[in-house]
């Protein structure tokens, strides 16, 4: 199977390259040629599969080039071995009889970000040796908190890779910036920078898109590539665990054969709602894809109206990696809603470039409202949210998974619909210590690290061991830039 540049229907890959790469040469997205089916009976079958199996099913079908026993290896190394705190990797919890939660935060760094950054490590690294790339690639990422540290804890001293990762300055949480800067590796580099996610997410695509950049670096025997979910690696192995929900679904016999069932996700680049849009095309029966963001509504505003408008006030928010008014991700489902129009991609990215907008054309309104529904939960909302799941269900959630449980609770009041839901939770609650004692009523915080023994106090439930271990680690690296500067980071880290 090739893949194909959002904005370039003429330009192939192989997975190989499109890996490799990250961002197509134009600026578009690579995405598969086709989106395989799943085969008749796949989903009763995947019932009785362990989380590595169905992840070797999956992957198998997009990665031409890659054997099963290379795929079944990179499964085993990736969600084996004890790095997920539970043995279901990707565990799914019933909450009621119509509401689940699948839980994505057991790895290695207590965010769903694991789930695919401690897999494309693996495929990165056999798309260099396939590709016969001399070069030592630098990964450059963008993080709005969780996406710098799993992919800094997924390449740290792997082979022939550095990684150089940006974060918005006092735009991440205590706990998230705490794990990013003291990242350990040999090949690592990690760096604040001075506004907003947009604006390293911003900076980071014109790092990819500068080649007197590339040029120099080509000299230093390197290459850029991204750990970013504009790379088809990351958006690929998201795919796998709604999936692997459905399945584990139908294992547990809460539902029928075929039944459908709804799933809400929190999100604020599409990557992560993407992937189950993708699963839905596959043949997994979703039925409404419901969309949740905090006050930087623009998705929500998009899938009502049509309208995709940056130009807005920015907020940052207690669901901090949501704190996103560029979209990257939503370009791809554009590719596939115009049916693979790259022209008409490529008029809309321009559109948004030029003037931070643009309108999208009615056939693919009326799509949006086919598949999507979406809301939006302020800052009040969440933490209200948070207290109520633990007084009501005893059941302790990050804000980011708040956001997801208001806006589904919206959903239903407007919708009269009850379909089974699963809500998707994104983050560890004890990344996000503050605001989460804030709602269960607790003004006086710990200082440091301590406070997260004091949520543990209060709750009854126990600090997650990658978080429990930062108590001893030092700050390695606090350095701040301009977003003007940062091709001067890359060419430090690099020299």
């Amino acid at each position: 199977m090739n893949y194909l540049s959002t904005r370039n229907n003429n330009l192939r890959m192989t997975a190989a390259q499109a890996i490799a790469k990250g961002l197509a040469p134009d600026g578009g997205l690579m995405t598969p040629q086709v989106l395989p089916r799943l085969a008749g009976n796949a989903l009763e079958s995947l019932k009785d599969m362990s989380y590595q199996q169905r992840a070797v099913y999956v992957l198998n079908g997009f990665l031409e080039g890659f054997s099963s026993s290379e795929l079944t290896g990179y499964a085993r190394a990736a969600y084996g071995g004890g790095k997920f705190s539970d043995p279901e990797v990707a565990p799914v919890r019933r909450l009621d009889d119509n509401t689940y939660c699948l839980e994505l935060w057991h790895g290695p760094t207590c965010a769903f970000k694991d789930m695919a950054l401690q897999m494309l490590p693996h495929l990165l690294s056999a798309s260099l040796r396939k590709n016969d790339e001399k070069k030592t690639v630098c990964i450059l990422v963008a993080t709005s908190g969780d996406t710098g540290k799993a992919a800094l804890e997924g390449f740290k001293d792997v082979s022939k890779t550095q990684i150089l990762v940006f974060y918005p300055k006092d735009g991440v949480s205590d706990i998230q910036q705490l794990q990013m800067v003291t990242q350990e590796g040999g090949n690592v580099g990690v760096c604040a920078v001075v506004g907003n996610f947009d604006d390293a997410q911003t900076g980071v695509k014109k790092l990819f898109a500068d080649e007197e950049l590339a040029q120099q670096l080509a000299e230093r025997g390197y290459f850029l590539s991204s750990a970013n979910s504009i790379n088809w690696g990351r958006v690929l192995p998201q795919i796998v665990y709604y999936i692997s929900a459905y399945s584990d679904l139908r294992r547990e016999g809460a539902i029928e054969k075929g039944q459908e069932i709804n799933v809400c996700v929190p999100t604020g680049n599409f990557g992560n709602i993407l992937a189950a849009y993708y699963a839905k095309m596959m043949g997994v029966p979703i039925k409404t894809l419901i969309c949740a963001s905090n006050e930087n509504n623009v998705l929500t505003d998009f899938l009502r109206t049509g309208v995709y408008d940056r130009n807005r006030p920015f907020h940052n928010t207690l669901s901090p990696s949501m704190d996103i008014l560029i979209s990257s991700n939503l370009e791809r489902l554009l590719f596939e809603l115009s049916g693979r129009d790259d022209k008409q991609v490529t008029e809309y990215m321009e559109q948004l470039a030029e003037k931070g907008s643009y309108e999208v054309s009615v056939p693919i309104k009326t799509k949006l409202h086919q598949t999507f529904a979406a809301g939006y939960c302020d800052d009040a909302q969440t933490k209200e949210t948070i207290r109520r799941m633990w007084e009501g269900q005893h059941y302790l959630i990050d804000p980011h998974t708040a956001v997801a449980f208001d806006v589904l609770d919206q959903y239903r009041k407007e919708s009269g619909d009850e379909t089974p839901t699963v809500v998707v939770s994104t983050a560890s609650p004890f990344k996000f210590c503050s605001s989460v004692l804030d709602a269960l009523g607790v003004q006086e915080h710990a200082a440091g690290t301590e406070i997260l023994d004091q949520l543990s106090q209060l709750t009854g439930v126990e600090v997650p061991q990658p978080l429990a271990r930062l108590k001893n680690k030092q700050p390695r690296f606090d350095t701040v830039t301009e977003k003007e500067h940062m091709v001067d980071q890359v060419l430090e880290h690099l020299r």
